[in-house]
């Protein structure tokens, strides 16, 4: 006598289904030399060493006399703000009337490990500054930064004061003592020094592990069953595609740059404390006296907020708005709820002042 299946038949057709979905994906993946992560039409105006300041065309008519730098992070790249049409942190700006300028930080080779702040702050930055400056006629820019690229703003806003009219920082590493991340816990117990006498830059393989052990289970597994579970949903899958490939395009830290990082920023934790110094100069945050506008993402797993609100508490500014958001790090830059909240908030608060 043959026993009842206590299988549920539609957990049976779940599977079916999940198994044709991996067979067929190959007709539905693009190769990665297909996939575009430049979006926006843009020029290359000036190029120091390995970085590369881009101008984007605009869109609509310039409505702001201040143009507006960004200072994108030093892990990954730039793509992510122009990542696609329709969740472009680029696009909305140009559509929203501002002239955008980008720093494209480049690839480092052994030959930049010497390389620290004060090249990334007093070089390179300031040579976007005073170029983009000298194109507009103007004496002030906007500056915006993120991530990592917003620790070098901030310092550059507090060196810099002069330069700066507006002053936005979307989550900011600042206070490594109070960020509660995976990646902070890492870089407290790091022998920086002993690292980069042996590796040199730190490579991309180090800095893609960081990231995997912040949420291993959604980084690998989990992402990939919901990429097969929607291989059918084109939108869902073009939007993948383009997240992987700008994930996997992690370029080198500089050692000097990666020592200093670690050891002034998370174990010594100089830079609140307003005993940083880049080159011989000592990075004083009340020096930053220009309208702030700080954001920060309540679920971001890279930079807590605990992490990014200090600055807003520890600037001179008089005129300073702190905005925080419920959404990652990630979420915040690249996704329906920035185009649709963030952004449109960041435009008013800086059309305003610009």
């Amino acid at each position: 006598m043959l026993s009842k299946s206590n299988i549920d038949p539609k957990i049976i057709e779940e599977i079916l289904k999940f198994s044709k979905n991996v067979i067929d994906a190959p007709k539905f993946v693009s190769a990665p030399d297909e996939i575009s992560l430049e979006v926006t039409p843009h020029k290359v105006v000036q190029q120091i060493d390995k970085t590369r300041l881009l101008h984007y065309k605009s869109i609509n008519k310039t409505k702001h006399k201040t143009p507006l730098l960004i200072s994108y992070a030093l892990i990954n790249r730039y793509h992510i703000l122009d990542i696609h049409p329709e969740k472009s942190w680029v696009r909305n700006l140009l559509e929203q009337g501002f002239e955008v300028y980008m720093l494209d930080w480049g690839t480092p080779t052994s030959m930049d490990k010497y390389l620290d702040f004060d090249d990334y702050v007093n070089g390179y930055l300031e040579s976007s500054v005073e170029y983009i400056k000298n194109q507009s006629s103007t004496e002030q820019i906007s500056l915006q930064g993120y991530c990592t690229g917003a620790t070098i703003a901030t310092a550059y806003a507090a060196l810099h004061p002069e330069n700066v009219k507006n002053y936005i920082a979307t989550a900011p590493v600042i206070d490594g003592w109070k960020d509660t991340t995976v990646i902070s816990n890492l870089a407290k117990h790091m022998d920086a020094d002993k690292m980069v006498e042996t590796i040199g830059n730190m490579p991309p393989e180090f800095m893609y592990y960081c990231f995997s052990v912040l949420k291993p289970f959604e980084q690998g597994f989990e992402k990939y069953v919901k990429f097969f579970k929607n291989i059918d949903d084109k939108k869902y899958v073009d939007n993948f595609l383009r997240v992987e490939k700008w994930l996997g395009d992690t370029p080198p830290i500089p050692g000097e740059l990666f020592k200093q990082w670690i050891k002034d920023i998370y174990q010594k934790n100089l830079l609140v404390q307003n005993k940083m110094y880049v080159g011989d100069e000592l990075i004083d945050l009340r020096k930053i006296n220009m309208p702030m506008f700080t954001q920060v993402a309540v679920g971001d797993h890279l930079v807590s907020p605990e992490c990014s609100m200090p600055l807003h508490y520890a600037v001179g500014s008089q005129d300073k708005t702190l905005k925080i958001y419920p959404t990652g790090h990630v979420g915040m830059i690249a996704s329906s709820f920035s185009q649709k909240k963030i952004l449109p908030e960041m435009g008013q608060w800086l059309s305003q002042r610009s």
